[in-house]
Order: C-alpha cells, then structure tokens, then sequence
C-alpha cells in the first residue's frame, strides 16, 4: 500500500506543481517505486523493462536516477551508473513531466528537455510515468 503521506504530498504537489521544491522530485519518485509494487497494469509493463534512467536538474544542480529492471523499481538521489538514456531539463520542466503536466515528447521536440542515450528507453520511461500518474488518479478519485 502506497503511505498516506506520500500520497498526501503527492497531491500537494499536483494540485499546485508551482509551489514544489526539490525534495518533491524525490517524493514523486518515491510514489512510483511503492506504486508500482501494487499496481497491475504497471507491474505488467515492468515485467520486460531493463532501464536506467539519470535525471540532471540542470537550475538546481541536482541529480536523480530511477532504475526499472526485473520487475521492479528503485530510485535515489545523485549518479547513477551505465544509464540508458540522460534526460536533462529545468525544475519546472522536470516536475511537469514528472506530474503529467507536460508531455516528454512535447518538451524534447521544444529543446525543454535533452536526451543522451537510448530513446527508446526514454520512451518506455514515458509510458511508465504515464501509468504511474493514472495510478495516483485512480487512488485520489
């Protein structure tokens, strides 16, 4: 079960994504590792992921990694080794994708965001977000 302060925060952060700090991207990662331990359609998207994903903030100064590998998903805060894709982009711009409130394939075609590595990979990691969004609408209806 996702922990009611999580999921508290989470809609503090999508009911006023302008009011977030950098603590909050660690949050939304937070819900999609314990969302996606209990949600099928994502387990079942999970189930032939092998991504790794380095986020850099690139007004903050910080870095964020999510790895989706056998099934499961981890996150942290910082370097993370052998990505598959980089995605760099503003705070704004990160939590809006992060939130669904930007499209990723909307933000990179705008130069909102940079891609290295595979984009495929960035791809899949879209769809999870996707679902990991669609999750959280489900348990705050």
């Amino acid at each position: 079960m996702v922990d009611q302060a999580l999921l508290d925060k989470m809609k503090s952060i999508v009911d006023d994504p302008s009011a977030a700090t950098l603590d909050d991207i660690k949050h939304l990662l937070e819900f999609s590792k314990q969302i996606s331990k209990e949600n099928d359609d994502i387990k079942e998207e999970l189930e032939d992921m092998d991504i790794v994903v380095q986020m850099i903030i690139t007004d903050k100064d910080a870095k964020f990694w999510l790895k989706a590998q056998e099934g499961e998903v981890d996150v942290g805060e910082g370097d993370v080794e052998d990505p598959s894709f980089t995605f760099s982009a503003s705070f704004d711009t990160a939590i809006g994708m992060l939130t669904g409130e930007i499209d990723s394939t909307s933000a990179y075609m705008a130069g909102e965001i940079t891609v290295e590595g595979n984009l495929q990979d960035a791809m899949a990691f879209q769809e999870l977000n996707e679902l990991v969004m669609e999750a959280y609408e489900d348990l705050t209806e």
